[in-house]
């Protein structure tokens, strides 16, 4: 148990924490400042390949090189961590440390060179934290997924659903491994049949007992966290012929066969220069796209989704959980946890966000109704949630707290949200008040093309239901949009002569007709 009761840090708003993963291959760090109930905002975001267990699959011991150049980096990190702040800055390392049996001299380095006092996690507590930081990222719902991690010298699996990991497995299999104990063999280290034969039945038969927990499991979603997988998933998407990504899949089974086998005849010289090739994991990625290849045989995967969490974030939610930051894993929905605790650290959730929030709503529902948009369900929902905080910039300043709302939610890491969404909430909240642009504005180039027109219209029900609640006490309680002969009708209903309301929506109406194209005429129901 890394957070012991004992090492608790105190609950104080403001506080910077630092994290830093020790891994086979690379050396990660993050580094946030908790902005309090949970909330958090990313500062650094880093990572550095290190290659600490090249060689030492052959002997257990880490060698020399690896070891001065993991030192100088973890340094180099935690005085980054330390410059902004950081207390504490906790450190975790996974398989080549925990296997080399020199490890203590390392660990003495790294506590002397860059005052670290390093945890030791084991391959179980590692796939537990990986899916920890992977699922807190999702809308988990009801549906179960699988997480595979394919590092420098281990593979971690885990299973479970929103309520936590139910099954989790290690492997001493990992892209660094493989490469020391089964290396190339062709002309300029291109990999024969025969090496790849060897690579396969090497993986399956250590695969053997590790997935005996997982065999005969149906997953909703299968989710790769790791480099490796983000590799051979960037090359597969360039081979001619291979399956275009899909919002469930990036990688299908038959476009890792295609890029494993294209990967393997190439050189490491001609594999660096693959599309999509990170040229930095040449030498490993053939071994790496076996173990993968294996695992999907053993399993009958068919494909996967990649994610850029994995163990740093898994330490981050840990730790915010032990801290009392955050409620049970799986009790709220992440995404409702993100918004709520944001819209009470800027103290923007009152009554008057909720009644915005459920008429803008309403005006979705309805407009979609009579054919005046066709935007789709996670619209509505990002709609909403916006509208929930769309005034958290005024806790900075009332005068372009537009602006400050955009800049909060494109800056603040919400867990559940992936960076376009956080884009397209940033972008509803700015357009909310003051002049609406066109969809080929500067501003609105932020967004993807597809993005930009749906943020307009998103923003012109938005400001419609500020607008139903302009003098914050609830005048308004129901709102629609009916198609008329000669304009679209908002019809709403609650106290009697809202004059105030009616007259902030009737100034909506050009933005109204700039972006659906009708006129709008506001009427007390």
């Amino acid at each position: 148990m890394i957070f012991a009761p004992g090492n608790e840090w105190e609950r104080t708003e403001g506080r910077v924490v630092g994290y830093v993963d020790l891994g086979t291959n690379s050396i990660r760090l993050l580094v946030v400042r908790l902005n309090g109930n949970g909330a958090f905002t990313v500062l650094s975001d880093q990572k550095e390949p290190v290659r600490l267990g090249e060689g030492e699959f052959k002997t257990d011991l880490l060698a020399a090189e690896a070891m001065d150049r993991t030192a100088i980096v973890a340094s180099r990190f935690a005085a980054l961590a330390r410059s902004f702040g950081a207390d504490p800055v906790v450190a975790v390392a996974t398989s080549a440390t925990r296997e080399a049996r020199n490890r203590d001299v390392l660990l003495g380095r790294l506590r002397s060179e860059a005052g670290l006092d390093v945890h030791l996690v084991s391959g179980e507590e590692e796939a537990r934290l990986i899916f920890l930081g992977v699922t807190s990222g999702l809308e988990l719902g009801d549906r179960t997924a699988l997480v595979i991690d394919i590092g420098g010298g281990s593979t971690e699996l885990a299973a479970g659903t929103a309520s936590g990991s139910t099954r989790l497995a290690s492997a001493r299999l990992g892209s660094i491994r493989l490469a020391t104990l089964c290396p190339a063999r062709g002309r300029g280290g291109t990999y024969t049949r025969k090496d790849l034969r060897a690579l396969g039945e090497y993986c399956r038969s250590v695969w053997l007992r590790p997935l005996e927990a997982f065999s005969g499991g149906r997953y909703d979603l299968v989710l790769g966290a790791s480099g490796t997988i983000q590799t051979l998933a960037a090359v597969a998407g360039q081979l001619p012929g291979c399956p275009p990504p899909t919002e469930e899949q990036d990688l299908t089974a038959g476009g890792l066969h295609r890029a494993v086998r294209r990967l393997a005849a190439a050189g490491v010289e001609e594999r660096r220069q693959l599309p999509g090739m990170n040229p930095a994991r040449a030498e490993i990625i053939v071994p790496g796209g076996v173990v993968l290849e294996t695992l999907f045989e053993a399993l009958d995967l068919d494909g996967l989704r990649t994610t850029v969490r994995g163990l740093k974030e898994g330490l981050l939610v840990d730790h915010l959980s032990r801290g009392g930051y955050l409620r049970p894993h799986g009790e709220v929905p992440v995404r409702e946890q993100s918004i709520a605790r944001l819209a009470e650290n800027f103290r923007a959730s009152g009554p008057h966000a909720r009644r915005v929030a459920d008429l803008a709503e309403q005006l979705f529902d309805s407009g979609k109704a009579i054919g005046i948009h066709r935007l789709p369900g996670e619209a509505r929902d990002l709609l909403g949630y916006t509208a929930r905080v769309h005034d958290i910039g005024t806790s900075i300043a009332f005068p372009d707290h537009h602006l400050h709302s955009q800049y909060i939610l494109t800056h603040t890491e919400l867990p559940g949200f992936d960076e376009r969404e956080c884009a397209i909430m940033g972008m509803v909240a700015r357009l909310h008040r003051k002049r609406l642009p066109g969809v080929n504005a500067p501003g609105l180039r932020e967004l993807a093309d597809g993005d930009r027109r749906m943020a307009l219209e998103m923003a012109v029900l938005l400001r419609l239901a500020e607008a139903l609640d302009r003098t914050h006490c609830g005048l308004v309680a129901s709102a629609r949009l009916e198609d008329g002969a000669s304009a679209v009708r908002l019809v709403i209903a609650g106290a009697p002569d809202p004059h105030l309301e009616i007259w902030g929506a009737e100034n909506q109406a050009r933005a109204f007709k700039k972006v659906f194209g009708r006129r709008l005429a506001v009427v007390a129901g």
